[in-house]
């Protein structure tokens, strides 16, 4: 099962770099939302600096759900998610084989980048280290939660917008403690991040769960 994983995420990195339009487009899309805030709420570097982690959060949610019809949608139009699905592996592997290659196209670039566009922002050089943890451990939560839309519209031709409405809702305990524990405030660093911990764990096996039974719904 491993190397059946192992297999899957090669092939969908190889897929989305031929391709293109993948972690590139989530990047731009995540440089956008971060330039566009400082011209519309005003270049007072104190207010910036007191909703930069937030805003930087919400720009990864987006780009993050930007790219969600990429997890099965184009599989299923070109058969190969048929195929997958008729494969040795369990069907639990490929759906963590697929979420792994969309973390790694979508969601590790958004971490890279996260402190480096906090400058723009004029985010507390004290607050990237903070922050960058709370985006390396939350974003899979993401991932694992819009997997789930994902596989509910994966047939459902230009399914991404409807998928993204699905799972919205259900992303806002990322987001509020992945905000918790990037800005500090009342609560120290520790518990929100650990609750940030837990909910990943959490979404990561009912993502799994959820998308591989909703994929099955079609036989």
């Amino acid at each position: 099962m491993i190397r059946a994983l192992l297999a899957v995420v090669r092939r969908d990195l190889l897929l989305s770099l031929r391709i293109g339009g993948g972690f590139e487009l989530g990047l731009i899309f995540f440089l956008m939302i971060v330039a566009v805030i400082p011209f519309a709420i005003g270049p007072d570097p104190v207010l910036l600096s007191r909703i930069s982690a937030a805003m930087l959060w919400t720009g990864a949610l987006l780009a993050m759900l930007l790219g969600l019809d990429r997890l099965f949608q184009a599989d299923a139009e070109d058969g190969s998610l048929d195929m997958l699905r008729m494969a040795d592996a369990p069907l639990e592997v490929i759906v963590l084989a697929k979420m792994i290659a969309h973390w790694l196209l979508s969601g590790l670039p958004l971490v890279i980048a996260s402190p480096l566009l906090g400058l723009l922002l004029a985010l507390d050089p004290s607050a990237m280290a903070p922050l960058a943890l709370t985006l390396l451990v939350g974003t899979p939560a993401l991932t694992a939660i819009g997997s789930i839309g994902a596989a509910l519209t994966a047939r459902i031709r230009r399914g991404g917008l409807l998928s993204s409405i699905l799972v919205l809702p259900l992303t806002l305990p990322t987001l509020i403690f992945g905000v918790s524990a990037a800005l500090g405030g009342a609560l120290p660093f520790r518990a929100p991040f650990l609750i940030l911990c837990a909910i990943t764990l959490v979404a990561i096996v009912v993502g799994v769960l959820a998308s591989a039974a909703a994929l099955r719904m079609e036989d």
